[in-house]
């Protein structure tokens, strides 16, 4: 089995280029769930407030027996908690709940532009302490595009190390992405698949045909190989080990091309557009 690569960040540090995500599962099941990508091999995992299992994730790395530094842990705030002073409430119980003493890295989940009379760049010197302060050792955003990325760099002292957006062959949201690139932003793709959607297009079946792997396989390489970081949720084992397994076979130039070119603009987002989204937990 090979070993997955680290990306470096804009600060220094590394982060495994594969996790594993907990997004939709249950708190119940997290702890099995997670438990078993461990012992598959992952070491990077990806929660959030809003998902309601960071204290699921925190027992599971301490019951796998790991060194809590040999788990990449991100975290993110909370819709809800975006003043200041919310938002330090919010990291000190996420702390609580994961029972750590500090998060590899925690992001703003969503801009939300249109609420907190914007300010999300307020919100955003509010991480910059918890890096300051060592308990967020890498802070960056979520869902964040273009010209909120250009505001935090017109109003504020930090670079975010990522941001994690939606990306996948119908929706390759390239402006975004290249933005990332030219300012040392990473990319991480949530929804890398479409929520599914992709893996029965007749382009990808034909191409995992050819290289003798799954069309999941197939989608997750093309992140890979665009320098992308993926975080597949299952909670099946076996979907678990298949995730893992893309580093012992490369896409040629012209498979990346074709996936790439089945991009659908605004009419393949699956989920909602960040410029509107408004959605606050009661």
């Amino acid at each position: 089995m090979s070993a997955v690569p680290g990306i470096t960040l804009n600060d220094g540090n590394t982060i495994p280029q594969l996790g594993f995500g907990v997004f939709q599962i249950k708190p119940e099941d997290t702890v099995k769930a997670v438990g078993e990508a461990l012992e598959i091999g992952y070491r990077h995992i990806d929660t959030a407030e809003m998902y309601g299992n960071e204290k699921e994730v925190g027992e599971a790395v301490r019951a796998s027996g790991l060194d809590r530094e040999e788990v990449f842990v991100t975290s993110k705030l909370n819709n809800s908690f975006h003043e200041p002073r919310d938002a330090r409430e919010a990291f000190d119980r996420t702390l609580s709940d994961l029972g750590f003493d500090y998060v590899d890295l925690f992001l703003i989940h969503w801009p939300l532009p249109t609420l907190y009379n914007g300010e999300y760049p307020s919100t955003w010197k509010v991480l910059e302490e918890f890096q300051r302060d060592g308990r967020a050792r890498s802070i960056g955003v979520s869902n964040f595009q273009v010209e909120h990325l250009e505001r935090l760099a017109a109003e504020t002292d930090t670079v975010p190390a990522v941001n994690q957006i939606e990306v996948h062959p119908y929706f390759t949201n390239e402006e975004v992405r290249a933005y990332g690139k030219d300012h040392g932003i990473v990319t991480e793709a949530w929804s890398p698949i479409a929520q599914g959607g992709v893996l029965e297009d007749a382009t990808i079946t034909r191409i995992a045909g050819k290289v003798g792997k799954t069309p999941a396989q197939v989608v997750l390489r093309w992140h890979v190989q665009r320098g992308d970081i993926v975080f597949p949720k299952s909670v099946t084992p076996s979907r678990m080990r298949e995730n893992f397994e893309l580093f012992d076979f490369e896409l040629e130039p012209g498979d990346m091309e074709e996936i790439t070119a089945l991009d659908r603009g605004e009419e393949g987002r699956t989920g909602p557009h960040p410029d509107t989204f408004a959605y606050v937990p009661g």
